[in-house]
């Protein structure tokens, strides 16, 4: 039941992801627009480029959606709903983001395309550049909750979120968020006006739809895992569990979605340099401050 409940919950999440989308990008809130959007694109004959790897060209969409709902595998929208409450969640996130790179890599090779191809190796600047700053403030995170139970570092926020306890933090996961979901600013893998769509250049038809939905689902995993990362989960006043989780989750994906489009783009090589430079060593100056507080019992 409670795998039911999540996957329609990120369904539903997906949807406003798609309808905020929308109403950034043309100006308009069309709520049937999503719907319709994804049945033209059902309907639509989905074209195979000349001499594509088949095998890369058609897993990479399917794959991407996996390491999507993977990652939210591990998130509790309360205290006994999740799907899977791993001793090493916090872990295991991380190790489902892994196969998004390996998900844009084949969309990139797999087509046989010079455009999707950049797209594919732009993205893999931006792995190097953010994989530390996913793994980095989740550590600190562990830290104050001494465990990698996700249920546990939701109960570890009782008293201070981890936003507050932790803002710095807080911030490089949400900067590396952006990267992960290839969201502006640093939407360069799929960037419309120079690569005509990047990644998702040489798909159509169902493929694409779901290479859409599995980003739309990725945004979604992600908010949810800064939710309980930093925002307290589930837990708050008056309103029962659920509706916590689901209130900060579109809460953060809604910040996301709005942060990028007030800012430049971001080159991928700019991203690396400020990531290696700047990023890893004020990551490494929040565990150490995390390490501190909890030493002095704060």
């Amino acid at each position: 039941m409670s795998v039911l409940i999540i996957v329609l919950g990120l369904l539903a999440g997906a949807y406003a992801v798609a309808l905020l989308e929308d109403r950034l990008t043309r100006g308009s809130f069309a709520p049937a627009a999503p719907l319709l959007a994804a049945a033209a694109l059902l309907a639509r004959e989905s074209i195979v480029t000349r001499k594509p790897d088949r095998l890369l060209f058609e897993t990479a969409p399917v794959l991407l959606l996996i390491a999507a709902l993977l990652a939210a595998a591990v998130l509790p929208l309360s205290p006994t709903l999740i799907v899977a409450d791993l001793a090493t969640g916090g872990l295991f996130i991380n190790a489902a983001l892994a196969y998004v790179l390996v998900a844009l890599l084949m969309a990139g090779w797999g087509p046989d395309g010079a455009y999707a191809m950049v797209g594919g190796w732009r993205f893999l600047g931006q792995v190097i550049a953010y994989s530390m700053l996913i793994v980095m403030p989740i550590t600190a995170v562990a830290i104050r909750a001494e465990s990698l139970l996700t249920t546990a570092i939701v109960g570890s926020q009782e008293g201070w979120w981890n936003m507050f306890y932790q803002p710095l933090g807080f911030l490089l996961f949400f900067i590396a968020s952006l990267a992960v979901c290839f969201l502006p600013p640093f939407d360069r893998p799929s960037a419309e006006g120079e690569l005509a769509a990047g990644v998702e250049a040489e798909y159509t038809g169902a493929r694409l739809a779901i290479l859409r939905l599995g980003r739309m689902v990725l945004v979604v995993s992600l908010a949810a895992a800064t939710s309980v990362f930093f925002l307290g989960g589930w837990l708050g006043p008056w309103l029962p569990p659920w509706v916590w989780s689901a209130l900060k989750v579109l809460a953060v994906a809604a910040l996301m979605l709005l942060a990028g489009y007030y800012l430049p783009r971001v080159r991928e090589e700019h991203l690396l340099a400020w990531c290696w430079k700047l990023g890893i060593p004020l990551a490494l100056l929040n565990i150490f401050i995390v390490g501190v507080m909890v030493l002095a019992g704060l």
